[in-house]
């Protein structure tokens, strides 16, 4: 059973939801965009709408006597991750605070990825490196980075690779927790009325453990609480098709998908990239959706209703609510979800803001309640809970990688919160692999 952990439900900490910035890299062979350019990339590749942030009067702008390095994808790829990283810069300073950009195409890109997460090593006042998304080539990085300069934390978010690897390179990993929200997303979409679920992936990510045990968690909940169970695969935004060919499949598919199981069918992908044209299609043919593999109301919304969110900061309560205002006119009231706070935005800040504080000496590492006191500092007043991960094969906990998540919203007029944080997750689907 899924021992609670207190520490993880954040209430009433201060935000400093900060503004969105580009920089230069130190080193390594990828000079990073500047906002400017990012911003007219977001715009070319349809990803949502911008948001820009004000530095508060509190931010810390001093030099530090170290630098952090952050490594996420582009904004067609993963926009939530990189406004993160943005707002820690912006937070602490360009002089602090190193960017970087690993490629679309990572899978085809291998050593590529390895050499931007490696070069940022180069820096000897770099410090930490945290990638996010920890995609592969992340473990290879890693061991090459400890084996250059052991005294570099190097920090995962959402580790694409085995654990058992990843693990043994890392300092910290930090993943969504995959086992509880396999159970709990099926549990919603009951909850809903759904009475089919459909699960849309591709070969690479389910080669993947833990997209592969969510999967079977999701097939074993859909049994107990008597829903059918399908999967649909969808094109690999990372191979030739790209990331305007594999939108463009949801698109044209979602029209039959919702004929074909109905419009009480809940639908799950894995792929930032397809999110947004399964919320469109899905508003417009029927169908539910109850949060994102990585949620956030930034994950696919602005994009998909044709929301322009310039000038609403780092405030969530706002765009969560322009958001839910959106999904009611189209008609989506009680359909789709999301976390309150950017999951991808979250784990960009504050797994920068945890090594800054554990450089300091203020912070432990592997202290779970270290860790949500800096997510608490990008995600204030948000309900998380999770724990330490627990290995399938031997059942046994790991000391620096942790499952976490937070209480689903599903949007309405009113939009409630639906206690996902509240319900303890059978013991048994925690064996499930």
């Amino acid at each position: 059973m899924k021992n609670k952990t207190a520490c993880l439900f954040l209430a009433c900490l201060m935000a400093v939801m900060l503004a969105a910035c580009g920089g230069n890299k130190a080193a390594g062979p990828e000079v990073d965009k500047s906002a400017e350019e990012a911003t007219e990339e977001s715009a070319d590749t349809g990803a949502s709408g911008e948001v820009t942030e004000d530095v508060p009067e509190e931010a810390d702008t001093a030099p530090d006597d170290f630098r952090i390095g952050i490594v996420t994808g582009s904004y067609s790829q993963s926009e939530d991750d990189r406004r993160g990283a943005e707002a820690f810069q912006k937070k602490y300073g360009a002089e602090n605070v190193t960017l970087a950009i690993y490629p679309d195409n990572f899978t085809e890109e291998l050593e590529t990825t390895v050499q931007i997460i490696v070069g940022l090593a180069e820096d000897p006042k770099i410090k930490a490196i945290i990638v996010n998304q920890a995609v592969d080539g992340t473990t290879e990085a890693f061991r090459r980075i400890h084996e250059m300069r052991p005294d570099i934390l190097c920090l995962a978010g959402e580790a694409y690779e085995d654990f058992t690897d990843i693990g043994e390179e890392a300092d910290l990993v930090v993943n969504y927790d995959f086992i509880s929200r396999g159970y709990l997303i099926v549990h919603t979409a009951h909850e809903l009325g759904c009475d089919t679920f459909v699960h849309i992936s591709f070969p690479r990510h389910l080669g993947y453990e833990s997209v592969s045990r969510q999967v079977a968690i999701m097939e074993a909940a859909c049994k107990e609480f008597g829903m059918k169970f399908v999967m649909e695969e969808a094109p690999d935004p990372t191979t030739e098709v790209g990331v305007p060919g594999a939108q463009q499949y949801i698109t044209e598919h979602v029209p039959g998908w919702v004929e074909k199981y109905g419009e009480k069918s809940a639908y799950f992908c894995t792929n930032d990239a397809h999110t947004e044209p399964l919320i469109r299609s899905l508003m417009e043919h029927g169908g539910y959706f109850i949060e994102a593999d990585l949620p956030s109301p930034l994950m696919g919304y602005p994009g998909a209703l044709d929301l322009e969110l310039t000038g609403v900061g780092g405030d969530f309560d706002k765009i969560m609510k322009e958001v839910e205002d959106a999904v009611v006119k189209a008609g989506g009231a009680g359909r789709f979800g999301t976390w309150s706070y950017s999951y991808g935005y979250a784990v960009s800040a504050g797994l920068a803001e945890h090594a800054r504080n554990v450089i300091l000496g203020n912070s432990d590492l592997h202290s779970i309640n270290d860790l949500a006191k800096a997510y608490g500092a990008f995600s204030p007043g948000t309900e998380w809970n999770g724990s330490q991960y627990n290995d399938a094969v031997t059942l046994e906990k790991s000391d620096n990688i942790f499952l976490i998540y937070q209480d689903t919203y599903i949007f309405g007029d009113p939009g409630r919160y639906m206690g996902t944080t509240d319900i303890e997750v059978p013991k048994e689907y925690f064996d499930i692999k």
